[in-house]
């Protein structure tokens, strides 16, 4: 099974002291090298999860940083990272794996930047009825593997909603993310893809609960073929 690189780990290690062009281009060779064995990760991961989702992508992302409109002008991450997208219409969310070093890698998945339709169809289904969604989130196995419900929110209700609703905490929401960090030592485990994809798998009934409602009207019609 693919595994993560300690090579990896000190390249970025480097980096994060050598944030420069110069001496990113003197070492560049080296960072292809490790790129593409992080590739090959990725797809581990991947393909472990096709074995119980629908991944329509996995896309690995850029070392370079866009300082456009950044006052941090450093050239450069300081880690790599990866997302796995579920096949649309019927699958909604998405798996995020983010490796750093210092013990600052992490794995994410949710809803990070639902569209203003999305968000308001989940409100709306949260102003309903939030029974089933507090059910979840308080479900034993996804406890065992992620934090608490994370993501920004709102300071006051969205409009047209009561403020005084009894799941306003919840309508709040912007995003709808999970989260867990993990080790140095973790990471670098042989069978760390593995560990993964157990985290991804724990996440899944709060994924259909998610899927059904952005798939459906407020009357349970079916808006996909």
């Amino acid at each position: 099974m693919q595994s993560v690189s300690k090579e990896m780990l000190q390249f970025l290690e480097k980096l994060k002291v050598n944030n420069n062009r110069e001496w990113f281009d003197e070492h560049k060779p080296e960072f292809k090298s490790l790129e593409a064995d992080i590739k090959l990760f990725y797809n581990e991961v991947s393909a472990l999860l096709q074995k119980h989702d629908r991944i329509e992508k996995t896309k690995a992302f850029r070392i370079y940083r866009d300082v456009r409109f950044s006052k941090n002008k450093t050239p450069y991450k300081q880690h790599v990272a990866a997302s796995f997208t579920r096949k649309k219409p019927a699958l909604r969310g998405g798996y995020y794996l983010h490796l750093q070093p210092d013990n600052k890698s992490l794995i994410a998945v949710g809803f990070w930047a639902p569209n203003k339709e999305d968000l308001k169809r989940i409100r709306k289904e949260l102003e309903i009825d939030a029974s089933d969604f507090r059910a979840i989130l308080q479900d034993k196995n996804l406890r065992k593997y992620w934090n608490e419900l994370q993501g920004e929110t709102l300071k006051t209700a969205p409009r047209g909603f009561d403020k005084t609703h009894k799941n306003i905490d919840l309508i709040n929401h912007k995003q709808f993310t999970f989260s867990k960090n993990f080790t140095d030592k973790e990471v670098l485990q042989p069978n760390f893809a593995e560990v993964i994809d157990e985290h991804y798998k724990a996440i899944r009934p709060f994924f259909d609960y998610m899927s059904e409602i952005l798939t459906t009207d407020l009357n349970g019609r079916s808006l996909i073929d």
